[in-house]
Parts: C-alpha cells; sequence; structure tokens
C-alpha cells in the first residue's frame, strides 16, 4: 500500500495557500482541511485567535487520524513557524506518511490587490487586513530552508522546555479554549 502524504501549505494571506490545497485535494485525493472555512462558519466576523488555535489543533487531530487509515491530507493554513511545520512533519512521519510542503509567497503589492479583491468578490471568505497588519505579519513569518521544503533536512529537537514534537504541538495547539 503507498504511504499517505501531508501536504502542508506555507505562506502569508492571500498568496495563494488555499487555491493550491483546492488543487491538491482534487489531483491527489487529499482531505483538505482549511482552519478559515471553520473559523468563518463558527465565529463568522470575528477571528479570535485562542479559538483559532484550538481550531488548528482539531482540524491536525483529524488530518494525523486520516493519515494513519492510508487518505492524503492537505493543511491548509500559514504554519508560519518553523516550529510548527517541523512539529507537524514529526507527527506525519510517525504515523508513516510522507510530507511535501509547498511554499507561497508575494510581493507586498500583489499580497494587498488579492486582498481587496477577495474582500470585494467573497467578503465571507476573509477578514479585513490592514497594511501594518500585513507587515507585521510578515515580520514574524520564517520563511522555509530550502532542506524544509525538499525534506532532506531533519526535523531536530523541539524547543526548550518540550520533551517532545508531540508535547510542543499540545501546547500550540490546546485541546480547548478554557
Amino acid at each position: 500500500m503507498k504511504r499517505p502524504t501531508l501536504f502542508l501549505t506555507v505562506g502569508l494571506p492571500c498568496t495563494g495557500k488555499t487555491t493550491a490545497a483546492r488543487r491538491i485535494e482534487t489531483e491527489r485525493q487529499a482531505l483538505r482541511l482549511t482552519k478559515d472555512e471553520w473559523v468563518k462558519a463558527l465565529y463568522g466576523p470575528e477571528n479570535p485567535a485562542p479559538a483559532t488555535d484550538v481550531i488548528e489543533g482539531r482540524l491536525i487531530a483529524i488530518g494525523l487520524r486520516a493519515l494513519e487509515l492510508g487518505t492524503n491530507v492537505v493543511i491548509d493554513f500559514g504554519l508560519w513557524s518553523r516550529d510548527e511545520r517541523s512539529a507537524l512533519r514529526r507527527a506525519a512521519a510517525d504515523v508513516g506518511a510522507t510530507v511535501e510542503m509547498r511554499y507561497f509567497e508575494l510581493a507586498p503589492a500583489e499580497q494587498r490587490r488579492r486582498l481587496d479583491r477577495r474582500q470585494a468578490e467573497a467578503p465571507d471568505t476573509t477578514w479585513p487586513m490592514s497594511d501594518e497588519e500585513l507587515a507585521e505579519w510578515a515580520a514574524l513569518f520564517e520563511t522555509p530552508t530550502q532542506g524544509e521544503l525538499d525534506g532532506s533536512e531533519p526535523v531536530g529537537d523541539p524547543p526548550a522546555g518540550f520533551a517532545t514534537w508531540d508535547a510542543w504541538r499540545g501546547h500550540r495547539w490546546p485541546p480547548s479554549v478554557l
């Protein structure tokens, strides 16, 4: 039996992650897990960070179970930090799956243009984002290395204070908002 694949979409808002995730879903028969669709369905115009983290964690748990069952999965989040990507690479390996990481980047002007178009054409799928927020998020974003992208770079140890990547995942993506 062929090993399932975890596809990770990596990038800032409006860089093409969801479009690519939809393509992967169809072409690779993958379960697409898109956090924004769940947050919008549950919270409408709000985007509460604690709930977002919990929703991401729940979707990741579903994705890992699907991988165990032999189903390809595409995680359609930004995965801005190396630690997030490393935790998911390790979790996929632990359930016998391979990982394909897809990185999306755009010039800020094109990102703004796409966001404005999305806001005008499908406001129910996104939230307003200021230029200041986009710049702040770009400064926080950790660009994946070539070794991360091609899988040649080992995951390495979890951050200080965490014995395992599973423990770090439980901290980063808590099981509840309480």
